[in-house]
C-alpha cells in the first residue's frame, strides 16, 4: 500500500477515491440488487486510473472488466455492448497489455513508451472504422439490438479507442471518452424503463471524468518523455 500511495499523484489518489465515492453512493441510492454492476464498475475505475500511469497492470483489469460489463450488457438485450466487450475490447485490451508490456519506457515496466501515430496508423483506422461499423450495424439489427443507432455508434468509438490503445497513443483516452458519452444515452435510455440502471450512468460520468484525465496525463507523460 505504501508503494501504490508514493505511485500515484495526490491528485490521482483524490480522483479514484472520489470517483469509487460516487459509484458507491449511486449503486446503494438507485439499485441495492445488481452487485455484478457494482464490481464492474469498481474495476473499470480501477483500471483507469493505472491506464493513466500507461502502466499495463490497466490493461490487464480492462479484461477483466469486459467481461464483466459484456455479462451486464446481454442482461439488458444490449447485444452490440456484449459482442463490442467481449469480442473486440477484450481481446484488443490483452494484445495491449502484451504491446504495452514489450515497450516499457526506459526498462520500467510501470510506464509504457507513448509513441506517435504514423500515417499508416491513421490510414488504417479510416479503413477499418467504416468497416466495422457497418458489420456490426447489421449483426445488430439481425438480433434485434436495443437502441440500435447509438449501440453502433458506441462500436465506432470502442473500436478507435481499442486501436490507439494498442498503438500507444495519448489519443485512445480521448476516443474512450467519446465513447463514454455514447454510453452515458445508452444507459439513460435503459434507465427509463429500469431505474435501477441509474448507476450505471453515474459510473461511465465518473469514467469520462478519468479518461479526460487519462489523456492530460499521457500528453504530459509524452512530453517528458520525449525531453529525456
Amino acid at each position: 500500500m505504501g508503494k501504490l500511495i508514493k505511485y500515484f499523484t495526490k491528485f490521482e489518489i483524490g480522483l479514484w477515491l472520489s470517483s469509487v465515492t460516487f459509484i458507491l453512493l449511486s449503486f446503494f441510492m438507485f439499485d441495492r440488487e445488481n452487485y455484478l454492476t457494482l464490481v464492474a464498475s469498481l474495476v473499470g475505475i480501477t483500471s483507469l486510473i493505472f491506464c493513466a500511469k500507461g502502466n499495463p497492470f490497466g490493461q490487464l483489469m480492462m479484461v477483466a472488466f469486459s467481461a464483466v460489463y459484456g455479462v451486464i450488457s446481454f442482461g439488458f438485450a444490449y447485444y452490440g455492448e456484449m459482442l463490442t466487450y467481449l469480442g473486440m475490447t477484450l481481446p484488443m485490451a490483452a494484445i495491449s497489455l502484451v504491446t504495452w508490456l514489450k515497450n516499457p519506457y526506459k526498462k520500467n515496466r510501470a510506464e509504457v513508451e507513448i509513441r506517435r501515430i504514423n500515417k499508416k496508423d491513421i490510414l488504417a483506422l479510416v479503413i477499418l472504422t467504416p468497416i466495422v461499423t457497418l458489420v456490426f450495424y447489421f449483426i445488430l439489427r439481425w438480433l434485434g439490438n436495443a437502441n440500435l443507432l447509438p449501440s453502433t455508434l458506441s462500436v465506432t468509438t470502442s473500436f478507435m479507442a481499442a486501436f490507439l490503445s494498442f498503438r500507444r497513443s495519448p489519443y485512445f483516452a480521448l476516443a474512450y471518452a467519446l465513447n463514454d458519452i455514447v454510453l452515458i444515452v445508452l444507459w439513460i435510455l435503459a434507465a427509463l424503463k429500469d431505474f435501477s440502471y441509474f448507476s450505471v450512468i453515474i459510473c461511465f460520468l465518473v469514467f469520462l471524468v478519468n479518461d479526460l484525465y487519462s489523456f492530460i496525463n499521457w500528453r504530459r507523460m509524452q512530453k517528458r518523455q520525449k525531453a529525456k
